[in-house]
């Protein structure tokens, strides 16, 4: 296999037809440090919106269990692009997915805002940063929306971008209106932090986490209210990660697909996992957790004039049980 076939494979594919396949290719073979790195950027920055730090922080997840949840984040997301939204462990993702959001009050601004880092942040850490081993196509940004916008209707979130620039402006507009510090925001962002420390062999703990606050952009640092990276060290960031994705590119192509479950940070399970049991299962959930908080006749298609399998749902949508 040569260096840009996988490249030349997505360009085969339609970007939206194919966005599943193309999403595969991306993070398992062509990206996987990567896309790894930027999603986890793109979660790390939702907890400087208030709404979203103080109630993570309340439940205690991301700093009492943040390895646990580190890693449910991981299988469930990874499980969803893995085996794509068709009945089996990809639509078991999107359901238990689901089922833990649909516990909390959780408003559609910030499901947008979420669903805006996860489209643009991969293409900034990439494209814009200059730390991948080649640029994004403008067909594989296409398709990387296209995925997103899919998972979000799964998700049942209103008035979803429909371009890169539509999510790019959302996410830009929304974190200048609403990040701002919070106790809960800096608690969970403290223990990502620590957890990210332990990824790396203790004698370099200390340089690991300075690496780790160069690369954070200065709004964040100012709103979690820590003390600025030296330049020394974020220009140091930046020219290892260009220097790395330089030897990556004359690396031979990835031909066997790596996958979060083969990551050795994802530590919680270590004889396997049933994603429809991980996650959070908070005390007196409305949520009944055999079916899907979410009703689609994408997913299920029609029947009887409703929805097929996901009918049962409708209902307790509609009364605000999920």
């Amino acid at each position: 296999m040569k260096r840009f076939d996988f490249r030349d494979e997505i360009h085969r594919l339609d970007p939206e037809a194919d966005c599943v396949r193309i999403m595969q290719i991306l993070n398992a073979h062509e990206f996987p440090w990567d896309m790894g790195r930027a999603l986890g950027i793109a979660l790390y920055r939702t907890y400087a919106v208030p709404s979203i730090g103080e109630l993570l922080g309340s439940t205690d997840q991301f700093t009492g269990q943040t390895q646990k949840r580190y890693d449910d984040t991981a299988l469930i997301l990874n499980s969803m692009m893995r085996y794509g939204f068709e009945p089996g462990q990809g639509r078991d993702s999107l359901r238990r997915m689901n089922q833990m959001h649909r516990s909390y009050d959780i408003s559609n601004d910030d499901y947008r805002y979420v669903l805006s880092t996860f489209v643009v942040m991969p293409v900034r850490w990439l494209n814009e940063y200059g730390y991948g081993w080649r640029r994004l196509s403008d067909h594989e940004i296409s398709a990387i929306v296209h995925y997103y916008r899919r998972l979000g209707r799964y998700m049942g979130i209103k008035e979803i971008p429909e371009s890169y620039e539509g999510f790019r402006d959302l996410l830009d507009a929304y974190e200048k209106e609403h990040f701002a510090y919070t106790e809960g925001g800096r608690k969970v962002s403290d223990s990502t932090l620590d957890l990210m420390v332990t990824f790396y062999p203790p004698r370099v703990a200390g340089l690991a986490r300075k690496f780790s606050m160069a690369i954070l952009d200065e709004s964040l640092i100012e709103t979690f209210r820590y003390e600025p990276p030296s330049k020394a060290w974020r220009r140091s960031a930046d020219i290892a990660l260009k220097i790395r994705a330089k030897v990556v590119r004359r690396m031979k192509p990835r031909e066997e697909p790596f996958w979060a479950d083969q990551n050795p940070n994802i530590r919680s399970y270590p004889d396997g996992y049933d994603v429809n049991r991980i996650g959070t299962f908070p005390a007196g959930c409305p949520v009944a957790h055999d079916v899907d908080p979410v009703a689609h006749e994408e997913l299920y298609g029609k029947k009887d004039g409703g929805t097929a399998e996901a009918a049962g749902t409708t209902e307790a949508a509609a009364d605000g049980r999920v």
